[in-house]
């Protein structure tokens, strides 16, 4: 009867090790994570420069005209600027055309529609 509750004492006392582990582990992960992330945005940051396409959080694409410590000025049609912050820009523009670009393919056909 004694080797019964040693035996069970052991597996129970694997299962509690085995509680506590897991959530330290998930905790540490996502300390790990939210590091790498940081460490990404900060190379984007100090890798924008004036000229760059980029897009803000929002969705907006835009070029950089001006930079500051906290401000970018991005011109999103010509001679429309607006100023955002600078954590509010996403990265670089993802699209492969600009938007000046986009605006003469649509001026042949106005609707939109092809044949």
């Amino acid at each position: 009867m004694s080797s019964l509750v040693a035996a069970g004492s052991s597996s129970s006392g694997s299962a509690n090790l085995l509680i506590f582990a897991l959530p330290v582990l998930l905790i540490g992960f996502m300390f790990i994570t939210q590091r790498r992330r940081q460490k990404e945005t900060q190379r984007l940051q100090s890798s924008l420069g004036v000229g760059d396409q980029v897009t803000t959080t929002s969705g907006l694409l835009g070029r950089i005209t001006a930079l500051d410590d906290q401000v970018a000025t991005l011109e999103v049609s010509p001679g429309v600027n607006i100023r955002f912050n600078r954590r509010a820009i996403a990265g670089p523009q993802t699209n492969s055309s600009a938007p000046n670009e986009l605006a003469a393919d649509t001026s042949s056909d106005p609707t939109g529609l092809s044949d």
